[in-house]
């Protein structure tokens, strides 16, 4: 028994396999913070250049008075000065419709990501659309996260073929000609 319990001491002092037990424990941590991060980092970087490519077609459609532009038209805009999203002539959807500022009712919360076809120029072809007509747009990017099921991944809005998606909102009024 006095051996056995001298056995047991000397294995409670001795300090092989710290760094092994340090590793085991604190890899995994390590491990999911930098996908975390990495998600979150391409998340980020997917929205603003979304965000960007939204305001310069949207400022293109309001400096260009007149020009009848199509939802084609903006989505192709939107693609290009967005620059790098995966896919997007196929994954980004657009939506835009009218507000009438002196009846106003919010637009829909719930935005749907599939596309939405309205005309871009109310001025010709809109049939309630009239000059200085406030038009709001929002375009829905879907992507597939880089890690999915670590950190932001799980959080984020899923379709039903396991993808996620993204929203961009801006607005513009039809300048008179």
């Amino acid at each position: 028994m006095k051996q056995f319990i001298q056995n047991i001491r000397r294995f409670g002092r001795d300090e092989d396999g710290n760094a092994t037990v340090e590793f085991a424990v604190l890899f995994p941590f390590f491990i999911f913070m930098f996908c975390a991060a990495v998600e979150l980092g391409m998340i980020t970087f997917r929205h603003s250049m979304l965000e960007r490519g939204l305001d310069l077609a949207v400022r293109d459609v309001r400096l260009t008075t007149g020009a009848n532009f199509q939802h084609d038209d903006i989505k192709d805009m939107t693609c290009e000065y967005a620059g790098f999203l995966p896919d997007c002539d196929s994954q980004l959807h657009l939506e835009m419709q009218p507000l009438d500022m002196r009846n106003f009712s919010a637009p829909s919360r719930d935005a749907r990501c599939m596309d939405i076809t309205q005309v871009a120029n109310p001025i010709r072809q809109f049939s309630n659309g009239q000059q200085n007509q406030l038009m709001v747009l929002r375009a829905c990017y879907v992507f597939s996260p880089v890690f999915p099921l670590t950190g932001l991944g799980r959080h984020l809005d899923w379709d039903g073929s396991g993808n996620a998606w993204m929203i961009a909102t801006s607005a513009f009024v039809q300048e008179p000609l």
